[in-house]
């Protein structure tokens, strides 16, 4: 079992920015609340089983996918590193970790 889960600053500033433009988008913050909730319960969901998001290319690196976003990890220790949180339509060549 994993630890804690550990945000970067880079994916806080992501799902930051992922948020707020729902909330401009939208006009309201309904839908922001419910994937930043979503999110955050995939991750609780990772804690008992770390390793069920994908392998990545990089090293040691994992992906999960949340309703069209990739939220990308990497399991250290006892805990897991929130390391990036990207829309799926994304090229994923431009991915820098």
């Amino acid at each position: 079992m994993v630890g804690k889960i550990i945000w970067t600053i880079r994916a806080k500033e992501e799902l930051f920015e992922i948020l707020e433009y729902w909330n401009e988008r939208n006009g309201s913050s309904s839908y922001s609340v419910k994937l930043n909730k979503l999110i955050l319960n995939n991750l609780l969901k990772l804690i008992k089983r770390p390793h069920s998001g994908r392998p990545t290319d990089i090293q040691n690196v994992r992906v999960k996918l949340v309703n069209r976003y990739f939220v990308y990890y990497e399991v250290i220790a006892a805990n897991i590193y929130v390391l990036s949180i990207r829309h799926e339509k994304r090229n994923p060549e431009t991915l820098d970790l």
